[in-house]
């Protein structure tokens, strides 16, 4: 068998991460793991859901750098029943970057800059 389990961002900020994902997708700690050195701190999300497939938070001790993101061609995308009331939300928290009206979507930005997009239930 093989099946996804988490995605990775790397944070600069882990708390504010923690904040904006809790406040724009309802995402909660599932498990965390530090650095016996105090060099990393990983935070793994899980979806109110309880889906299988986790988001991973990592924050490099000292790291104040942003990361390099190339031209931002990739993303993370989430599966929402709840897309109306979903786009006020974010549209009033001011966090949408992009929006594609024409395939009925439409992205966040976080606070590192990577692209979430919020993806409607189609029947």
């Amino acid at each position: 068998m093989t099946a996804f389990n988490h995605f990775n961002f790397n944070v600069l900020d882990l708390e504010k991460s923690l904040a904006f994902y809790r406040e724009t997708l309802g995402l909660t700690p599932a498990k965390e793991e530090n650095a016996e050195d105090g060099s990393f701190r990983i935070v793994f999300l899980k979806d109110k859901e309880n889906s299988p497939f986790l988001l991973e938070l990592t924050c490099m001790t000292g790291r104040t750098e942003p990361y390099d993101l190339g031209e931002q061609e990739f993303h993370l995308a989430f599966l929402t029943d709840e897309y109306d009331a979903l786009h006020a939300k974010h549209e009033a928290m001011g966090c949408i970057c992009y929006e594609n009206p024409a395939m009925g979507i439409y992205f966040l930005e976080d606070p590192d800059g990577y692209w979430i997009e919020i993806v409607p239930v189609r029947e």
